[in-house]
């Protein structure tokens, strides 16, 4: 009994170290890990709630940008005066077949004149009342026995037009066109005759019954550039 006892002893003793050793290795063990993880960052508890409670509040995130500059005002881009007036709804119109446009000057489109709007309304007239005429034949004398005719000569379409602007009561022919009204250019209306032939300048538009560009008497019609005036008398009607 005596024998067992110490060895008995002996056992008991190793098992108590062992014991006391893993318990210590454990205590160490759960200090470390309190805190931190195995690289030193502080451990956040999860939670399937909202984590802006349990922790620190993180930092919002600040972005620099710069505010956009405004830019600058483009130059407007260069339009002819026809494009700017159809813009602005103020190109030619169109009221009971008497066109008109803003302005001094008469314009052509498709054959038709559109009187100017600060044009007297003689004046006005007398552009409307040609524009009738522009599908007519040219023949000659025609205008002369009336103003209504089927066809007109080149003095008989200046004449027509001179009466329904008020300014002249029977046809004239070109030999008299020549002394007509008073000597040189006309504010509204010029009218341009000599031996053979007589055409007018409208409030910028040419009344000829010739076409320059491809020859030939056509009949009453206006255009828009002009000719060469050497050897013509200019004459217009007083105060006009």
């Amino acid at each position: 009994m005596s024998a067992v006892t110490p060895r008995f002893s002996r056992r008991l003793a190793v098992l108590f170290f062992a014991g006391s050793v893993a318990v210590e290795m454990a205590n160490a063990q759960d200090g470390r890990t309190d805190t931190r993880g195995s690289f030193g960052v502080p451990l956040q508890p999860f939670s399937l709630r909202e984590t802006a409670d349990t922790g620190p509040r993180a930092e919002p995130i600040r972005v620099a940008y710069y505010a956009p500059r405004s830019q600058p005002a483009l130059a407007p881009r260069a339009e002819s005066v026809e494009d700017d007036l159809e813009r602005t709804n103020t190109f030619p119109e169109i009221n009971s077949n008497r066109p008109m446009v803003a302005g001094d000057r008469a314009i052509l489109r498709n054959a038709i004149a559109y009187a100017p709007s600060h044009a007297p309304d003689n004046i006005k007239n007398a552009i409307w009342a040609v524009n009738t005429l522009r599908r007519k034949p040219y023949v000659w004398g025609g205008g002369h026995a009336s103003f209504n005719d089927y066809g007109y000569d080149c003095s008989g379409a200046v004449s027509f037009a001179l009466h329904y602007a008020g300014l002249l009561d029977a046809p004239l022919p070109s030999s008299d066109l020549r002394h007509y009204g008073r000597r040189g250019r006309g504010r509204w209306i010029t009218i341009y005759s000599r031996n053979g032939h007589t055409f007018a300048i409208i409030a910028g538009l040419r009344l000829d019954t010739t076409d320059l560009r491809d020859g030939g008497d056509v009949g009453p019609r206006w255009y828009a550039d002009g000719r060469d005036t050497r050897g013509f008398n200019a004459r217009h009607p007083v105060g006009w």
